[in-house]
């Protein structure tokens, strides 16, 4: 708050201390930045061997593209995010562990970068399998993407 002398200056000087800016300044972001924090984040929780995306994430898998934000699906709103992910776990691993470190991780990260709080997380989990089933299923897909190319 002004003290007198800064009262008196603006006074003189013809600055009225009611006077609001025209302008309100937003930060906003794109729901496609929400969903990349969130799917580096969950890439990051132990367990998580990958997400799951929908047919256009397996035709884009088909041609090699790695799409960064498969398997992840945001509402974005002024102030707070909702999250949504499909996930494939590893076997052996506890889901509820798993989805209670990715809840604290997405959160932390959104807020982090964004300032967004975000209300909700849910995880839906499309598949598990063992570490070595997956790489397996990997490479198969990687394969039948080169050969398709040729």
């Amino acid at each position: 708050m002004p003290n007198n002398n800064e009262k008196q200056y603006n006074r003189q000087a013809g600055v009225e201390e009611t006077m609001e800016s025209p302008f309100e300044n937003s930060l906003t972001f794109s729901d496609v930045v929400v969903e990349k924090i969130a799917a580096i984040s969950a890439r990051e929780v132990k367990g998580i061997l990958d997400m799951k995306g929908g047919l256009t994430s397996a035709i884009t898998d088909r041609f090699g593209s790695d799409n960064l934000r498969k398997g992840v699906s945001v509402e974005v709103g002024e102030k707070q995010a909702a999250v949504n992910l499909r996930v494939i776990i590893e076997y052996g691993q506890s889901a509820p562990a798993i989805f209670k470190r990715l809840t604290q991780i997405i959160k932390e990260q959104v807020s982090h970068m964004t300032g967004l709080e975000v209300v909700e997380v849910n995880m839906h989990v499309e598949d598990v399998m063992t570490e070595k089933e997956y790489m397996q299923s990997k490479q198969g897909r990687n394969a039948t993407s080169e050969s398709d190319i040729q």
